[in-house]
């Protein structure tokens, strides 16, 4: 079979079988038109099919066997044939021996180069059949249970907790680097030290944006907050509080001999080849340090625009703002909505030698290399306010301020989008329209936000539907009636039922919905005559705006997320 081929006849495929619109599928035959990319690839990334979906379409264009590596437990005696760096540079999984061969899970059954290389590491002859990337990568993670390993790493340490070890000097050196990788192999560590490890490693593996380490009387809780709900894992014992509080502190290069104040500091963990920053919060409690630690993975970060999810209409809306040569972008959604890692995405998109970006925010999130990036501190005098005065006399091009939260910044921030600058901030109203009001709310005159606002964006993070579980259904009348769902919507939706990948939630991973609000010469003369947020989103919509339960139904219609996710995250308003 010809390579160049193989893209439309996949996507043929889907669309025979009703897994990807027509419509969609001549977007993206644009899109590959004007960006050279392969149209496998976004398929892959912009086609909003299920990663199940088009490995079995792949697996039937090519006549390569699917394997389905959540119901075979691979054991540690076949994975020693394949070495580890191989199969992660690979992206392949030992299956079965039969004889001389070896079946092995691909992602990319055409890569002969591997097989060849496999069959010469393994003197067999290597038999590829098709996998996720997903199934891949858990079939190596779960050789080893985590919690027969924290169970295992707590006997240990609870046989040391007796032994005094020394004072520990106040404060400890800063280690930057931690190579979990490298550690994981180090069966002489500390036990302290491996529950550490076991802690950060395994809310890698269930993809954690944050840590919870909460002492109580009796307990310490740890629980990891996954796909936006915190769900509870297997605790360390109360005794080993103080020392799992100190090795923290310690990669974090915080003072461990200070209980009684908050602290804040960050350190970076290599693992499976790709480096993820975390940063570290402790706060004192009656029982007690409460330790947060937030994952920032980087490779989570778009690295454009493009593959933000939108449909083509509103990604041609975004763009042009983007590449205006000046004024203001906000995005607008609560804590934790992704705001900032859009912004970033935006960042990384824009981030060429001509042009000087400065950043100022509170904490620096994301470290991005050829962006500079401010952290503020209001404690000595560095608010954003202060910062962005010294930025603008820095010769910028493009600004992002963390967020807007006062007259003052907004004013500053105006008048630089005005002075030609481009400038990128976030606030926090429930949607697009709510920016124009709450930035007249802060005293910024309806004249100013009109000429300098170009763009407002609001954001959700909706779970995606669990590829491995997931199921067609058609939905009750009442469900329809809550949504507002319409005739040409369709009737097939798809819901997770449940399983071991997704640990019963029917959800794996989050997708972003967005609302994107151009500020054209009707919403100008809206927000000049201080209109409520309601008119001027009725404006929007009228010239075409998708609101974000519009959006989180496009979504739920390509099988991306379920009609219960989008009538959860959004609103009627919405």
């Amino acid at each position: 079979m010809k390579t160049r081929n193989l893209g439309e006849r996949i996507a043929r495929h889907l669309v025979g079988n009703g897994l990807l619109p027509e419509s969609r599928l001549q977007e993206l035959l644009e899109e590959q038109k004007r960006s050279g990319q392969s149209l496998t690839r976004l398929l892959s990334e912009r086609g909003g099919v299920a990663e199940l979906d088009l490995m079995l379409a792949v697996a039937r264009c090519l006549e390569v066997p699917p394997v389905n590596l959540s119901r075979i437990r691979v054991s540690p005696e076949l994975l020693a044939l394949v070495p580890r760096d191989f199969a992660r540079a690979n992206r392949v999984a030992p299956v079965a021996r039969v004889g001389k061969r070896l079946f092995v899970a691909m992602v990319d059954p055409l890569n002969v180069v591997a097989l060849d290389e496999l069959r010469q590491i393994t003197q067999l002859d290597a038999v590829p059949m098709i996998a996720t990337e997903q199934a891949v990568r858990d079939a190596w993670e779960g050789v080893v249970s985590a919690k027969a390993s924290m169970e295992e790493a707590m006997r240990a340490a609870g046989d040391v907790l007796a032994v005094e070890t020394g004072p520990q000097p106040a404060t400890a050196s800063r280690r930057d680097d931690l190579d979990l990788d490298s550690a994981q192999n180090a069966g002489s560590d500390a036990p302290v030290v491996r529950i550490v490890n076991l802690i950060l490693g395994q809310a890698l593996k269930e993809k954690a944006s944050d840590i919870h380490l909460e002492p109580f009387e009796d307990r310490l809780k740890l629980r990891y907050r996954v796909d936006g709900n915190l769900v509870e894992a297997s605790s360390p014992p109360k005794a080993l509080q103080l020392p799992i509080a100190s090795r923290i502190k310690i990669l974090a290069g915080l003072d461990i001999s200070e209980r009684r104040l908050p602290q804040d500091g960050r350190f970076r963990m290599r693992v499976t080849g790709r480096e993820v920053d975390l940063r570290v919060s402790i706060l004192p409690t009656v029982f007690g340090e409460k330790i947060v630690i937030r994952l920032l993975d980087r490779a989570s970060l778009s690295g454009s625009i493009d593959q933000l999810g939108m449909d083509a209409a509103t990604l041609s809306v975004f763009r042009r703002a983007v590449d205006a040569p000046h004024g203001m972008i906000l995005m607008t959604g609560p804590t934790g909505s992704g705001k900032t890692t859009t912004l970033y995405s935006v960042l990384n998109e824009l981030n060429h030698p001509e042009y000087n970006i400065v950043t100022v925010e509170d904490p620096v999130e994301y470290q991005l290399a050829g962006v500079n990036q401010v952290a503020a501190n209001p404690g000595i005098g560095l608010g954003f306010a202060d910062a962005l005065r010294s930025i603008l006399r820095q010769d910028p091009d493009i600004v992002m301020i963390g967020e807007i939260r006062d007259r003052e910044t907004a004013d500053i921030a105006v008048k630089a989008a005005l002075t030609g600058h481009q400038v990128l901030s976030t606030l926090h109203t429930n949607d697009a329209a709510g920016a124009m009001t709450r930035l007249d709310d802060m005293g910024i005159e309806p004249f100013l936000i009109a000429s300098s606002v170009i763009l407002a964006c609001a954001q959700r993070l909706v779970r995606r539907v669990c590829p491995n579980c997931r199921e067609e259904i058609t939905p009750g009348s009442e469900l329809r009636e809550k949504l507002g769902l319409l005739p040409e919507d369709g009737s097939v939706f798809f819901h997770g039922t449940g399983c071991a990948r997704c640990k019963g939630t029917g959800y794996a991973g989050r997708a972003a919905i967005l609302e994107v609000l151009p500020v054209t010469e009707e919403i100008r003369r809206l927000i000049i005559q201080r209109a409520s947020s309601a008119v001027i989103k009725e404006a929007a919509v009228h010239g075409g705006m998708r609101t974000l339960r519009r959006s989180g139904l496009d979504k739920a219609a390509q099988g991306v997320t379920s009609l219960e996710e989008v009538l959860r995250i959004t609103s009627e308003d919405h």
